[in-house]
């Protein structure tokens, strides 16, 4: 088939290393990559109306696949006129890919594109291999990547909720049908009742599992602000180089792989100023086009962390051509937790990385770009450290622009004073006087000022 073509360059491109082997050398699970393209389309584009270009969602479909670990043996794009019901590819092209599927031993195959259940299985039996969408995919990736305890609850619960749809009859434990009761109760409980009712039980179990882990995180976020520790959430597309950033800004060991998904579980870090001044800086899971409603539903409590941070970092992969798509789809997922990014710029910094990926010019026009936009960004370069303390520099400025400057005079004895100095301000500098005495330069918040007032006005010894 003339639209399918083997993808060593794709996967290469997209994050996979073949390591100069041939598929399926090292014993991996081979795979083939479809990626429906309606013709109709006035350009190729996901079920959100994501555009990226026919190569580029090809390139990202071969990244999600490699991330799981299959060996892509063929991938390609697929022309369609219309969708056909009944396996959303022609009789023809079906027939085409099941020879090539024969021909090379692959046992499971993507389709870049949401199928029914009844399209998948007679895929499924056309093909005599394991069919996968696009959100079963990304699934299958959250379930390998997630480690936590919640987030396993999570990814199952969006894995049952798509399952239930579709009653795979992956539940052979309840193969047995179950009797009725008396003459009229009739032959029992069909094999899909008992599956829907044991995947129901098992949803409301998870959900009441995820009850307590939210409010245990709803007291953290509480004790949090009572210590006025300010919260710079890290989100952006996938494979953006949030976890290098992160590393880079807290010094953190976090995975960071050049791999779609590298990290799912949220993870916050304290991140110290050289001259005075900490924050929690928090990473979040990358965003993706067309993520399953399922996961957005399963992991709305973990990326409420972001609607109660006081900055937000949205990083950009600036050297991808899909750039500004991406930059679109993640403010759509923002948008459906309640955050209006584009019209918040004061609570956003976009940050433009990958900068060692581009020309000498390229950055030197993306840096005027930077300089002149409508909302703060930042060029910087994650994995060489460029632009970094820059942007360290615009973090702090914005979390210190409702901070006060005082100068406070503290007695030589008086340390409860001094002592709440430190809890409650940021203590810029701090000398001593003749009369023993010290003066402080404290940076204050609003909602502290009278606290201080009083704390002056106190009398002492």
């Amino acid at each position: 088939m003339k639209t399918l073509e083997r993808t060593e360059r794709a996967a290469q491109r997209a994050g996979g290393d073949t390591g100069g082997t041939t598929a399926g050398d090292d014993g991996a699970t081979r795979a083939i990559v479809i990626v429906p393209v309606l013709k109709s389309q006035s350009g190729p584009q996901g079920a959100s109306g994501l555009a990226l270009s026919s190569e580029e969602r090809l390139e990202e479909a071969v990244g999600l696949t490699a991330a799981i670990g299959l060996d892509v043996a063929f991938s390609g794009t697929v022309p369609l006129a219309q969708i056909k019901p009944a396996a959303l590819l022609g009789t023809g092209k079906v027939e085409e890919i099941g020879a090539i599927i024969a021909a090379e031993g692959v046992s499971v195959a993507i389709v870049d594109h949401p199928l029914t259940p009844i399209q998948q299985r007679n895929l499924e039996k056309a093909w005599n291999a394991k069919v996968l969408d696009r959100t079963g995919l990304i699934l299958e990736i959250f379930a390998e990547r997630a480690r936590s305890k919640e987030g396993r609850l999570q990814v199952e619960l969006a894995r049952l909720t798509y399952q239930k749809s579709r009653l795979v009859r992956s539940w052979t434990h309840l193969e047995r049908q179950r009797g009725g009761f008396g003459f009229l109760g009739g032959p029992g409980e069909t094999q899909i009742e008992a599956d829907r009712r044991a995947i129901g039980e098992r949803i409301d179990v998870i959900r009441n599992e995820l009850a307590v882990s939210e409010r245990t995180r709803r007291l953290h976020r509480k004790r949090r602000k009572e210590t006025d520790q300010q919260i710079v959430s890290l989100v952006g597309y996938t494979n953006a180089g949030k976890s290098t950033l992160f590393n880079a800004l807290s010094g953190a060991g976090v995975l960071a792989k050049d791999m779609l998904f590298a990290t799912l579980d949220p993870t916050l870090r304290r991140v110290s100023f050289t001259d005075g001044g900490a924050f929690i800086l928090s990473d979040t899971v990358g965003f993706i086009s067309d993520l399953p409603t399922q996961l957005i539903v399963a992991f709305h409590a973990t990326l409420e962390e972001i609607l109660e941070a006081d900055l937000i970092l949205h990083v950009r992969d600036i050297a991808s051509p899909s750039s500004e798509a991406q930059k679109i789809e993640v403010e759509r997922v923002l948008a459906e937790i309640g955050i209006d990014a584009a019209a918040q710029g004061a609570r956003v910094i976009e940050v433009w990385n990958k900068a060692d990926l581009l020309s000498e010019d390229e950055r030197a026009a993306l840096g005027k770009r930077a300089a002149n936009a409508a909302h703060p960004a930042v060029l910087v370069s994650a994995q060489t450290g460029e632009g970094v303390p820059e942007l360290a520099a615009a973090i702090r400025a914005r979390l210190q622009a409702h901070l006060r400057t005082r100068d406070v005079i503290v007695g030589e004895a008086d340390g409860a004073f001094i002592h709440w100095l430190y809890e409650n301000t940021e203590v810029v500098d701090r000398k001593g006087r003749e009369d023993g005495s010290q003066l402080f330069q404290v940076r204050v918040a609003p909602e502290r000022e009278h606290d201080l007032d009083l704390h002056i006005a106190q009398p002492r010894g």
